[in-house]
């Protein structure tokens, strides 16, 4: 049995994400939405009306539909791939191509690809046509079957960025397949867990499934640095940053000596623009000759109040020094914090959320609500 007993709502304009282990009926689920596979008993609603009343075409043109390799057409240009589902439901050519031009843009596919073939794309740049295709009739269900796993991880993280944004402007209802748990914890509004045997394990919001997993199954499907995954989910905002220990690669002897402090034992050097160049001793800087060869790396900048406690931590981690970089949008330095304090910020955000769920009776469990694609 592929899907057993499967109780979930799904919720409008939010991105739900399937997520478990090979075998566990999630893309079953996901084609039972379009019809695509028929459940043997049950329900599924769509906006409250039983979809086994619809006739299955009308259904499927009303949903966008994404793939893994995108399954595009491949004797049709990137334009006409785009424009299929238009021309379907009885748009003219040139309608239809000046929708697919406006999705291109919006998926951020150069206008020269139009004319384009499938073999002719990257695989990143055919998985945006994918999503262009899907998004062409302006369905409001949009489905996603693992849709970025068979691209490189550097493209992939630019695609799901790319959807996240194009989900912030559309606010479609996106039912996203996965077997990635930092993919589904990254996209989804609702994360579903499932087990084998087409068994719910767990349905909540990601911060609350790594802060409270329902059971064995799903805390070990989450791995062992669920607490460094759910640092995400806290804000850099608050951090207290210093700003004594930044001085300028072209600063005076008096400069240097002003800023030096005992309690930070390095002082970030910048460029005239503000921008990180690495850390040193303050008895190694030489006013009006400093050699940026000699600095110690500055690890990863965060953009602060932008990025999350996790980003700030990795900086701080990756830095020889211990001290994490706070940089604005323009990646000029507005401070520094340590391990320390952004490990205080944790606690910190940690009692918060604690307090938080007493306050609210909050808690983790399994949803029973009849209805999919609700």
């Amino acid at each position: 049995m592929a899907v057993d007993r499967l109780s979930l709502e799904i919720p409008d304009r939010s991105i739900t994400v399937l997520v478990g282990p090979s075998g566990c009926g999630k893309t079953t689920t996901l084609r039972m939405i379009n019809r695509m596979v028929e459940p043997s008993e049950g329900t599924i609603l769509l906006d409250g009306v039983d979809i086994q009343k619809q006739p299955v075409n009308t259904l499927r043109r009303s949903m966008g539909y994404v793939i893994q390799n995108a399954g595009l057409f491949q004797h049709r240009t990137i334009i006409d791939n785009i424009a299929t589902v238009p021309r379907m439901l009885g748009w003219g050519k040139e309608k239809a191509r000046e929708r697919a031009r406006e999705l291109m843009e919006r998926v951020g596919l150069d206008a020269s690809l139009a004319k384009r073939y499938p073999y002719q794309l990257s695989g990143g740049q055919q998985q945006r046509v994918g999503v262009a295709r899907a998004l062409a009739a302006d369905p409001p269900v949009l489905l996603m079957d693992e849709p970025f796993s068979a691209v490189d991880p550097v493209v992939r993280k630019g695609l799901q960025d790319e959807l996240l944004r194009i989900q912030e402007e559309l606010g479609k209802t996106i039912v996203f397949v996965t077997h990635d748990i930092d993919e589904a914890i990254k996209l989804g509004t609702m994360v579903a867990v499932m087990r084998t045997g087409g068994k719910l394990a767990q349905f909540a919001p990601p911060d609350e499934l790594l802060s409270a997993p329902a059971d064995a199954f799903v805390e070990d499907f989450l791995g062992t640095d669920r607490g460094i995954r759910r640092l995400s989910f806290f804000a850099s905002a608050g951090l207290e940053l210093k700003t004594a220990p930044v001085v300028a690669v072209d600063a005076t002897a008096e400069q240097i000596a002003a800023v030096s402090t005992p309690d930070v034992p390095y002082l970030l050097v910048t460029d005239p623009e503000g921008k990180p160049l690495g850390w040193s001793e303050p008895d190694d800087l030489t006013p009006g000759d400093v050699v940026t060869e000699r600095l110690l790396p500055y690890g990863r900048p965060f953009e602060h109040g932008e990025e999350s406690l996790r980003a700030a931590l990795d900086g701080a981690v990756l830095s020889p020094t211990g001290w994490a970089v706070a940089v604005d949008g323009t990646g000029r330095v507005v401070g520094v914090v340590s391990q320390q304090t952004i490990g205080e910020a944790i606690r910190s955000a940690h009692a918060e959320g604690h307090r938080a769920g007493h306050q609210t009776g909050h808690h983790t469990g399994r949803r029973t609500d009849e209805k999919v694609a609700g």
